[in-house]
């Protein structure tokens, strides 16, 4: 549109030297750009910016060389560029190459639309994928779209912005009360007993457990620093690293009851020298998970402690995380000894415990009300 001096006030035309006419506008992104073919007349170029000034007062331009980005190649530079850990990149990776990629992998960024994210997942589930994979997958999607709209400014808005498909349902774990896991301790082979309490006692990972070093564990003061873990891939492979998060990076205490249990483990099984691993393989190398496993007759040793079928071995984390809980611990101490940075799963065993106590409540109640009839 022209204003009183008849200059445009968004856009320029020109005339080239072929006769035919060319259009060119700035973005909302400063960029300067040309109208993507030219035009016979003066009036056809600049009908043609009046038109992209109403997409762009509309809020719906978009960069024209988006629709040159496929989400597949977008995707692909997505994971390799972005810090992530082993685990989660291996993660990301084979997300989007079963679950993500025969969707929208050669579709245009900005052909991929709210009903077809929808259909997607409709289809998912419907191809017996659970609803845990589901939600983790649209996670994955939504983080890619999210950077496309936010960081590169392909996209003028994310398509995945629907309720509660994010949401994994969750099944209450197991939780093995302290005589469980005396009697688990007791039936594993002896390197491995002081394995089972540290874990149930200070809630500690499985990947952080099997990196301790002599130097991490101080009996005299009863502490010990977290300060890296152990990670294993689908692979086998094992990639040593800082825990997940700077959260993570943490001191616990240790009970005392567990100071001599591991004082008792450390008399038995030494470490070589102060770099040395506290918990190993009757070789002396790291532990892996499923010869772990194996080794131990996890499996029934966990029937024979009276834990039910499929207690895994990161249950034993609920049972130092709920002991911290109940002993009164506020959700900062919680999210510290758990080595979280978010709120979300203190909150959960700091409920589970407030429970427990209206529980206990309600039996002081019945029984109050029974000595006053009498």
């Amino acid at each position: 549109m022209a204003n009183k001096n008849g200059h445009r006030r968004f856009g320029s035309v020109r005339r080239r030297r072929s006769g035919r006419w060319q259009a060119r506008y700035q973005g909302p992104d400063g960029l300067t750009r040309s109208a993507p073919r030219t035009f016979d007349s003066k009036r056809s170029a600049e009908q043609w910016l009046t038109l992209m000034e109403g997409r762009i007062l509309r809020g719906e331009w978009q960069p024209p060389e988006q629709s040159k980005v496929t989400f597949g190649g977008y995707a692909t530079h997505w994971v390799v560029d972005r810090r992530l850990e082993p685990r989660s990149r291996e993660l990301y990776a084979m997300l989007l190459r079963l679950h993500i990629m025969p969707w929208f992998g050669d579709l245009a960024l900005d052909r991929i639309t709210p009903p077809m994210v929808r259909s997607w997942r409709t289809d998912l589930l419907r191809q017996g994928r659970s609803e845990s994979t589901a939600a983790k997958s649209y996670r994955l999607l939504r983080a890619i779209l999210n950077t496309a709209v936010k960081d590169d400014r392909l996209l003028g808005e994310n398509p995945c912005r629907m309720r509660g498909f994010d949401k994994e349902p969750t099944s209450e774990r197991p939780t093995a009360s302290v005589d469980q896991v005396w009697r688990l301790a007791a039936l594993m082979p002896p390197r491995f007993r002081a394995l089972v309490i540290f874990a149930a006692f200070t809630g500690l990972r499985w990947g952080e457990l099997v990196a301790l070093r002599a130097r991490d564990v101080d009996l005299d003061t009863g502490l010990v620093h977290v300060v890296r873990k152990l990670a294993e891939l689908q692979n086998g492979e094992r990639v040593p690293g800082r825990p997940k998060s700077d959260a993570g990076l943490r001191t616990v205490a240790l009970p005392s009851v567990l100071v001599a249990v591991v004082r008792d483990h450390l008399a038995e099984f030494p470490p070589s020298d102060s770099e040395g691993l506290i918990f190993k393989g009757p070789m002396g190398a790291a532990l892996r998970r499923n010869n772990f496993h194996r080794s131990v007759r996890w499996a029934e040793c966990v029937a024979e402690a009276g834990l039910p079928e499929g207690f895994r071995f990161h249950d034993l984390r609920h049972t130092g995380n709920t002991l911290a809980a109940s002993s009164g611990a506020s959700t900062r101490e919680l999210m510290h000894r758990m080595g979280h940075a978010s709120m979300r799963a203190a909150l959960i065993y700091q409920h589970a415990t407030s429970k427990r106590d209206r529980e206990i409540a309600a039996a002081i109640d019945a029984r109050i009300g029974r000595g006053n009839n009498s």
